[in-house]
């Protein structure tokens, strides 16, 4: 069966409830969907998917293999996945998963309160869905109590009030999604350590290979693909782990291999700039001086 490339595109919140057989949110800007009680298959397997709102799905309870970095992890208790408006999805083959909640809410509801502003901090709205937030029984429960506040508020008559309390308990639900991600990144040290030790391979073949006179200096796009990771999420974790983003990692690494040429050979500051990617011998002068005090000359000659 040929799978079909044109995107399905949302605007609102009332035409995604139709799309689903749902009955029209009390708020234009703001629904909560039970997939139990949604018409799925009304979107066609693989069907590409884009929403001009934000998406929170929660899944209480959900078995087998989740994809995670390069490898899968087993998980039971459930978890949460984020999406931010005109991120492109795609609907599963499989129905079954479909289930749990979807909060959806579109960043107008959100505009004359301070989470308009700062809603772009929490970066797990740039993280695939392979990088879901995976939930212990005990924040489980936390964020399906969440869920049904919203729910109740949703089912309560609109009222002055309203808007208030749900944003609060959006804002609520996404700090605690941050926290847990903080908690998630620091559990799960050994398939996070793997990561890490796969990004030192990786940047320790890139130079090896010379790609940086190819390609000059390895993005954090081209680290991210490579590790089949977010930019976003990789940053995160990097920073949960080690205190750096992956662009500071990079410019440590790279700071590494300069020492290195310059304590093992006879290269130029300029050949050993060349060599390790930088277009300018100024930018790498700059940037070695930022990363160890010393010139590039007086990091020799201290060597020396």
């Amino acid at each position: 069966m040929e799978r079909p490339s044109n995107i399905k595109h949302i605007k609102s919140i009332s035409q995604l409830m139709r799309e689903l057989e749902l009955p029209a949110p009390l708020h234009p800007l703001v629904g909560l969907v039970d997939y139990h009680n949604a018409s799925i298959e009304k979107f066609p397997k693989r069907q590409k998917i884009s929403l001009d709102f934000y998406k929170i799905s929660f899944k209480p309870t959900f078995k087998g293999q989740v994809k995670y970095g390069q490898g899968h992890y087993d998980f039971e208790e459930g978890g949460l996945a984020f999406l931010k408006p005109k991120q492109i999805v795609f609907s599963p083959e499989d129905i079954e998963n479909y289930e749990g909640f979807a909060l959806y809410f579109h960043s107008d509801f959100l505009r004359n309160y301070p989470l308009g502003h700062t809603i772009n901090q929490y970066g797990f709205f740039a993280y695939d869905v392979s990088e879901a937030l995976f939930l212990s029984a005990k924040e489980k429960e936390i964020i399906a109590n969440l869920f049904a506040t919203i729910s109740n508020e949703l089912n309560n008559n609109i009222d002055s009030f309203s808007q208030n309390v749900l944003v609060s308990q959006i804002e609520l639900l996404l700090n605690y999604s941050d926290r847990f991600y903080n908690r998630q990144f620091i559990t799960r040290k050994a398939i996070n350590h793997d990561i890490i030790t796969a990004l030192d391979k990786l940047l320790d073949n890139y130079f090896e290979k010379e790609n940086s006179l190819k390609s000059g200096l390895p993005s954090v796009k081209y680290i991210a693909s490579e590790l089949k990771l977010s930019q976003r999420y990789l940053s995160d974790m990097l920073r949960s782990l080690t205190g750096l983003n992956t662009q500071q990692y990079i410019q440590n690494m790279v700071i590494e291999k300069a020492k290195e040429k310059l304590s093992t050979t006879n290269l130029s500051v300029s050949e050993i700039a060349y060599e390790l990617g930088f277009e300018h011998s100024q930018s790498f002068s700059k940037l070695f001086k930022a990363k160890t005090d010393f010139s590039p000359l007086e990091f020799r000659k201290s060597f020396n």
